[in-house]
C-alpha cells in the first residue's frame, strides 16, 4: 500500500476506528449500571453521535494507522481520486437501541456509511457484544467492514440453502402491513430480531435469506453502511418496490418505502410483495 492512501480508503479506516471506540463506549455504559432510563441512552446517542462526527471530520492521525484494515488493502480505481467533500457519511451510533435496554445486546450494532453521489459505497458495523453469550473467557466484539468493488470483510460469508426461505423481520415494529408482506414470501421459517445492522449479519452469514420491513420505520443512517457490505458480496437492498435507495446529504431521512434486502433472487421477493402493501406505502 502506498505512504498516501485515496481519501476514501482513509475515511473507511477512520470509521473502522471509531465504530471500534463506540463498541467499546457502549459496553462501558451498560456495565456501568447507568442505563436506567431511555432519556439517559438518548443522551449517550448524542454525545457518542457528536464524538464519531468530529472524530470523521478531521481524520486524525491517530484514527488512520497504517494498522487499519482498510489501509492494508487497494482502492477500487472508480474511488482513487475521490475528494473529501463529494463523500457523504451517515452515522447510527446505537442500531436496535430498545434491544439495548431489554439485554439483547446481539441485536446491537454501531453503523457507519459512505455514500459517493447517492450511492452506499462503504460500510462498517461493530457488533460491540459479539460473544457476550459464550461467558467471560470471550473476547468481545467484532468489526465487518466492506467497500464496493473490493469486497467485505470481517466474517464468513455463508448463504441459506436454496431450497429455503428464511425471512427476517422486526421483533418491535410490527403491523398488519409488516406481517402480510411476510407471509406473501411464503417463508419456511420466520426470524424476528431487532437493529437493521444485525438484520444484514443475518444475511451475509446465512441465517436469512431475506430481509423483509415493509413499513416506513428505517432511516438512511441505518442502512447506509449494511446496504455497502451487502453490495460488496453480491446482495441487494432496495425499497419494497425493487428502487434503491439514495444517500445524498439533502435527501430525506425515512425510508419511506420500507426494506428489502437479500443475498440472492432479490427479484423473486420483490415479485411477491402484495399489491395492497405497495399501496400503504409510498414510493421514493
Amino acid at each position: 500500500m502506498s505512504g498516501n492512501p485515496a481519501v476514501v480508503m482513509r475515511l473507511v479506516a477512520s470509521a473502522y476506528s471509531v465504530a471500534e471506540k463506540a463498541g467499546a463506549i457502549v459496553r462501558k455504559v451498560l456495565h456501568s449500571g447507568e442505563l436506567g432510563i431511555v432519556e439517559k441512552v438518548q443522551h449517550q446517542i448524542t454525545f457518542m453521535t457528536n464524538i464519531y462526527l468530529h472524530l470523521l471530520h478531521r481524520q486524525e492521525p491517530m484514527i488512520c494507522r497504517l494498522s487499519s484494515p482498510s489501509l492494508e488493502r487497494s482502492c477500487p480505481k472508480e474511488y482513487e481520486a475521490l475528494k473529501e467533500e463529494e463523500l457523504v457519511v451517515w452515522v447510527d451510533p446505537l442500531d436496535g437501541t430498545k434491544e439495548y435496554t431489554e439485554g439483547l445486546l446481539d441485536n446491537v450494532t454501531v453503523l457507519i456509511g459512505i455514500a459517493y453521489g447517492g450511492r452506499a459505497i462503504a460500510g462498517v458495523i461493530n457488533q460491540p457484544f459479539y460473544n457476550y453469550q459464550l461467558g467471560s473467557g470471550a473476547t468481545l466484539g467484532r468489526t465487518i467492514w466492506g467497500v464496493l468493488g473490493l469486497g467485505a470483510f470481517g466474517f464468513q460469508l455463508q448463504e441459506v440453502p436454496a431450497d429455503k426461505r428464511i425471512v427476517t423481520t422486526t421483533r418491535s415494529h410490527s403491523n398488519k402491513t409488516v406481517t402480510d408482506c411476510v407471509n406473501a414470501m411464503e417463508p419456511h421459517d420466520i426470524i424476528r430480531v431487532g437493529g437493521a445492522g444485525n438484520k444484514i449479519i443475518q444475511l451475509i452469514e446465512g441465517k436469512a435469506s431475506a430481509y423483509v420491513f415493509a413499513s416506513p420505520g428505517c432511516k438512511k443512517w441505518d442502512t447506509c453502511g449494511p446496504e455497502a457490505i451487502l453490495h460488496a458480496v453480491g446482495g441487494k437492498l432496495t425499497d419494497m418496490f425493487g428502487n434503491p435507495y439514495h444517500y445524498n446529504a439533502e435527501i430525506k431521512h425515512m425510508n419511506s418505502a420500507g426494506v428489502l434486502a437479500t443475498l440472492r433472487n432479490h427479484d423473486y421477493y420483490v415479485s411477491r410483495v402484495p399489491q395492497s402493501v405497495l399501496q400503504a406505502l409510498k414510493s421514493d
